[in-house]
C-alpha cells in the first residue's frame, strides 16, 4: 500500500494566505466597532450595523395572550391564530421596537416580546385595542318626557356633582396633585387616565364656557369655581400657552363631574342609528391632504360588501349627514352629495398630521379576528438587562482570559497562534451577529460563550496531533500538516453532530432556545474556518528551519529517534 504524501505549501501561499485572514478580520473589526474608518464612503457602510439587544438585555416586556376561539370550528382555528398574528404583528411594528417577536403557541396562545419597551400599559391598550368604525345614520327621533319626579331626581344629582366639584378645588387650593384627583374623580374617560391632560388645542375646538375660562387662567393657575357645560363641572388647569391670533393655542388639563340634562331631548335633534356597515368591511385606509385647504384627511377603501353597502347608505341618504364614528365617538359627520358607488370615501376633520396618521393606522391594524385576554406579563427594566449583560460579558472575559493564559501555558507558541486566532474568531463571529442581523439575548451570548469552548477542542486536537507527529521525529513542516489532517475527521464529525442539534433546537424550541441554537450554530462554522483555516496558516508560517530545532516551543521536551 503507497502511503499518501503530504504537501508542504510554499511560503508564498502562506503569505497570501495571511493577507487574506488579515482582511477578513479587518473587516469584522469594521462591523463591530462602526467608528473605525476615516474615509467617509467606508464610514457610511459600516455606521448601518448595529448590535440588536433581546429583551433580557436591553429590557421591555414579555406578554402571553389567550384567544378564545370557543367559537370557531376546529378546523379554522389554526386560520383564525394566524389572524390574530397578522393584526397583532401589524400593531406592535407601530411601536418601532427592534426586532418584535409575535408567535403563537400552544392551547391557542400568542406571545409577544416587545424588546426596548417604555410604556408597558399603553403597548397592552394598543394590542388588546379593537377599534370600532361603525357608519351611522339618521333615524327618527324620540321625544322625551320627562316628569316631576324626574327633573327633582336630576337637580338632586346635578347639586350633589356640583358640591363635589366645590370640594376639590378646595382640595386643590391646599395643595393636591391635580393629576391624581384627575384620575381618581375624572369623569372624562378621554383625559382621565391621563391625569386630565387635554395636550395644546386651538381656539374652537373647545366649548365656549370651557374656551373662555381656559384661555383667561395664567399659566399654572386652576379656576376657582366650577366652569358650567353642557358635559357638567369643569375644574380647569391651564398648564401652557403658545402662538398668537388665530393660531393661539393652549394646554390645559381637567377635571371632568358630568351632568344630566334637565331639558328633553329635542324631537328635532338627530338620533343616529347603526348600519350594517362597520370596520369589518374596510381594506384599506391612507392619510391623504385636501387638495385646497392643504389639511390631513383620511382616505378609506372598503372591501366588495361594503362598496354594496356604502353604496345603499349614500343612495337614500342624499342630502343628508352621515356619521362616522370611531370607539362610539363621532369623529366626522358629512353630508352626502351623491350616492356613492365605488367603494371609496374621505374622512374630514379637524386633525392634525399626527392624528391623521395614528386614525389611519389604527384603521389599518383591524379588528380581530377573535377576542384575546392577557392572562401573563413580564417586564424586564433597563437597569436589570444592564446588569445581566455585564455579569455575563464579564463571566465571558473571565473564561476567555483563562482559557488564553491555558493554552499558552500549555501549547506554548502555538497555543500564542491559537489564542490569536480566537480573537479573530470572536470578531468575525459578532460581525455576523450585527450583519445578518441576531438578536442577541443572554441564552445567546451563552450559546456564543460555549461555542468559543467547541473551537477551543478544535485547536486541541490539532495541536495534541501536531505533538504526536514532533516526538515521532517528523520534520515541523510535516508535523503541522499531519496534525491537521489527521485532526480533522475528529472536529469535523463532532461539529457536524453539533450543528444538527442546532438545527433540531432552532425549528422547535422558543425564542429564547432558537436564540441560543442560532448563535452557537453559527460559533461553530466560524470556529471550524478558525481552526483549519486561521491557525492552521499561522502554525505554517512558523515552519522554519530555527524553529525545528527548539521544540520546547511547541512543548515537545525532544526528539525521539526512529527505531
Amino acid at each position: 500500500m503507497i502511503k499518501k504524501q503530504t504537501t508542504i505549501v510554499t511560503r508564498k501561499k502562506v503569505w497570501l494566505h495571511f493577507a487574506a485572514i488579515m482582511v477578513v478580520a479587518l473587516f469584522a473589526v469594521s462591523v463591530i466597532a462602526p467608528k473605525y474608518p476615516t474615509w467617509a464612503p467606508l464610514k457610511s457602510f459600516f455606521d448601518k450595523f448595529n448590535p440588536r439587544m433581546g429583551l433580557d438585555i436591553q429590557g421591555g416586556a414579555h406578554f402571553v395572550y389567550q384567544a378564545d376561539v370557543s367559537s370557531i370550528a376546529l378546523a379554522d382555528r389554526d386560520s383564525a391564530m394566524a389572524g390574530v398574528r397578522d393584526v397583532i404583528e401589524r400593531r406592535v411594528n407601530a411601536f418601532g421596537v427592534s426586532e418584535p417577536i409575535v408567535q403563537t403557541a400552544s392551547n391557542n396562545r400568542l406571545i409577544v416580546e416587545l424588546a426596548g419597551i417604555t410604556d408597558v400599559n399603553d403597548a397592552i391598550k394598543k394590542i388588546g385595542e379593537t377599534p370600532l368604525l361603525e357608519f351611522k345614520e339618521q333615524g327618527t327621533p324620540t321625544p322625551v318626557v320627562l316628569t316631576d319626579a324626574d327633573k327633582k331626581e336630576i337637580k338632586k344629582y346635578n347639586d350633589a356633582q356640583l358640591a363635589k366639584a366645590k370640594s376639590l378645588i378646595v382640595r386643590l387650593q391646599k395643595g393636591e396633585d391635580f393629576a391624581t384627583l384627575a384620575k381618581e374623580f375624572s369623569e372624562d374617560p378621554g383625559s382621565k387616565d391621563n391625569g386630565g391632560d387635554l395636550g395644546f388645542a386651538k381656539t374652537g375646538s373647545f366649548v365656549p364656557e370651557f374656551e373662555t375660562a381656559a384661555f383667561s387662567l395664567k399659566d399654572g393657575a386652576i379656576t376657582l369655581t366650577p366652569v358650567k357645560s353642557d358635559f357638567g363641572y369643569h375644574i380647569i388647569k391651564k398648564i401652557a400657552e403658545k402662538g398668537t391670533g388665530d393660531a393661539r393655542e393652549v394646554q390645559t388639563s381637567h377635571i371632568l363631574l358630568a351632568t344630566k340634562s334637565e331639558t328633553p331631548a329635542s324631537s328635532t335633534e338627530p338620533q343616529w342609528q347603526n348600519t350594517k356597515l362597520s370596520g369589518r368591511n374596510l381594506k384599506k385606509s391612507a392619510v391623504e391632504f385636501d387638495p385646497n385647504t392643504g389639511k390631513p384627511l383620511i382616505s378609506i377603501e372598503f372591501d366588495s360588501e361594503g362598496q354594496t353597502l356604502f353604496a345603499e347608505i349614500t343612495k337614500r341618504n342624499v342630502g343628508k349627514p352621515v356619521a362616522i364614528y370611531l370607539d362610539n365617538s363621532p369623529i366626522s359627520i358629512p353630508t352626502v352629495n351623491e350616492e356613492i358607488t365605488q367603494g371609496r370615501a374621505v374622512i374630514t376633520g379637524s386633525f392634525t398630521l399626527p392624528e391623521a396618521k395614528l386614525l389611519a393606522q389604527r384603521l389599518n391594524a383591524g379588528a380581530l379576528p377573535v377576542p384575546i385576554e392577557l392572562i401573563s406579563q413580564q417586564t424586564v427594566g433597563p437597569t436589570l438587562g444592564k446588569i445581566s449583560l455585564q455579569k455575563s460579558l464579564m463571566a465571558g472575559i473571565i473564561g476567555l482570559a483563562l482559557v488564553a493564559l491555558f493554552m499558552i501555558f500549555y501549547y506554548r507558541l502555538m497555543g500564542l497562534f491559537a489564542v490569536i486566532a480566537l480573537m479573530i474568531y470572536a470578531a468575525v463571529s459578532f460581525a455576523i451577529f450585527e450583519m445578518w442581523p441576531v438578536t442577541l439575548t443572554l441564552s445567546g451570548i451563552a450559546g456564543f460563550i460555549l461555542s468559543v469552548g467547541m473551537a477551543v477542542d478544535a485547536n486541541v486536537l490539532i495541536f495534541e496531533r501536531t505533538k504526536e507527529e514532533l516526538r515521532n521525529g517528523k520534520p515541523l513542516g510535516t508535523s503541522i500538516e499531519e496534525g491537521f489532517a489527521r485532526a480533522w475527521t475528529s472536529i469535523r464529525d463532532s461539529n457536524v453532530s453539533s450543528l444538527i442539534t442546532c438545527a433540531i433546537l432552532a425549528w422547535f424550541g422558543s425564542s429564547l432556545i432558537k436564540g441560543f441554537a442560532i448563535t452557537l450554530g453559527i460559533g461553530i462554522l466560524v470556529s471550524m474556518f478558525t481552526a483549519i483555516t486561521v491557525t492552521r496558516n499561522f502554525l505554517r508560517i512558523l515552519n522554519i528551519k530555527s524553529l525545528g530545532r527548539h521544540l520546547w516551543l511547541f512543548c515537545v521536551a525532544h526528539k525521539e529517534e526512529k527505531k
